[in-house]
C-alpha cells in the first residue's frame, strides 16, 4: 500500500493498482492517446497499402489483367486486406489503452472504457484513412488530366476507363478523315455502350448509330464497321460485368475487413490497458 498526499486529502491505493484519472472522475475519453493511435493505424495501413499497390494487389484495378485474374488472386487480395485492417487498427489501439491513464473503479468498468477508447481509435482511423485514400485519388486524377485546356478523350464520359481500350479499337485506322472531332465520338460511342450493359442491351437504332459513328471516324466500308461495333458492344459488356464482380468483392472484403478491425481494436486496447494497469514491460522494450 502506499499513501498519495496533497494539501487537502490522503487517499490510499495498492502501490500495484490504477492511480486515480488525471482531470477529474468524468474524464472518461482521453482524446491525447486516442489521436496517437490512430495516427500509428492510419500510417501502418497506408504503408502497407502502398505496398499492396506497387506488388499489384489491388482489388480495385480495372486493368483487363487484374478482371481476368485467377480466383486465387482475388482470395489473396481480400486476405491481404483484412490483414492490413487487423495489424493496423490493432497496433494503434494497443498503443491507446497501453499509455492511457487508467481509473480507480472496478475492473469490468476499466475494461470497457479500454474497449471504447480502441473503438474510438477504429473509428478516427477509418476516417483519416478514407480522407488519405481521397486525396491520393485527386491527385492520381490531376495527374492523369491533360494539361493542354480541352478534355483528353479517355477522361470525357464518367467511366470510360473501363471500356477505353474498347473505344480504342473501335476507332482505330489507319489514315483519319478530315474535320472529324474523334473526342466528341468517343464521349457518343462511350455512351452507347455503358447502356448496352443495362438489361435491355443496345438498341437497334444505337447500334446502327454507332456503325454510322464509327464508319465516318475510320473511313471503314458499313459491313466492316458494322462488324467492329458489334465486338465493341460484346467486349465493353463483358468487361463491365467484370468491374461489377470486382466492384462487390472489394466492397465486401472492405466492409468485412472493417468489422473485424474494430473488434481488434477493442481487444487489443483492453490487452493494452490490462498490461499497464499490472505494469507489465511492454513486447518492444529494450531489455
Amino acid at each position: 500500500m502506499s499513501s498519495i498526499v496533497d494539501e487537502t486529502t490522503v487517499a490510499i491505493v495498492p502501490s500495484d493498482g490504477p492511480l486515480p484519472t488525471p482531470g477529474g472522475p468524468l474524464s472518461y475519453i482521453h482524446w491525447g492517446p486516442v489521436i496517437a493511435g490512430a495516427l500509428i493505424a492510419a500510417a501502418v495501413a497506408s504503408v502497407l497499402h502502398a505496398f499492396a499497390t506497387a506488388i499489384g494487389l489491388g482489388v480495385s484495378s480495372t486493368a483487363p489483367t487484374w478482371r481476368d485474374a485467377s480466383l486465387a488472386l482475388w482470395l489473396l487480395a481480400g486476405l491481404y486486406l483484412i490483414f492490413v485492417s487487423l495489424l493496423s487498427y490493432g497496433c494503434g489501439a494497443y498503443l491507446t489503452g497501453r499509455v492511457r491513464s487508467s481509473w480507480t473503479t472496478s475492473k469490468d468498468e476499466i475494461e470497457f472504457r479500454d474497449g471504447a477508447h480502441g473503438i474510438l481509435v477504429w473509428a478516427l482511423a477509418s476516417l483519416l484513412t478514407a480522407l488519405l485514400a481521397f486525396g491520393a485519388a485527386q491527385l492520381g486524377t490531376r495527374l492523369a488530366a491533360p494539361s493542354g485546356g480541352a478534355a483528353a478523350p479517355s477522361s470525357s464520359v464518367a467511366g470510360e476507363n473501363i471500356i477505353a481500350y474498347d473505344l480504342d479499337r473501335l476507332f482505330r485506322a489507319e489514315q483519319r478523315p478530315a474535320n472529324i472531332d474523334l473526342a466528341y465520338s468517343r464521349a457518343e460511342a462511350a455512351r452507347i455502350l455503358l447502356m448496352g450493359s443495362g438489361r435491355a442491351g443496345v438498341t437497334t437504332d444505337d447500334r446502327a448509330y454507332l456503325m454510322r459513328l464509327t464508319a465516318a471516324n475510320t473511313g471503314l466500308a458499313p459491313a466492316e464497321a458494322q462488324m467492329r461495333a458489334d465486338t465493341a458492344i460484346t467486349s465493353a459488356s463483358d468487361n463491365i460485368r467484370r468491374a461489377r464482380r470486382s466492384s462487390v468483392i472489394l466492397a465486401f472484403t472492405i466492409g468485412s475487413a472493417a468489422l473485424l478491425g474494430a473488434a481488434v481494436a477493442w481487444i487489443a486496447a483492453g490487452v493494452g490497458g490490462k498490461q499497464r494497469d499490472e505494469a507489465i514491460p511492454a513486447p518492444l522494450r529494450p531489455r
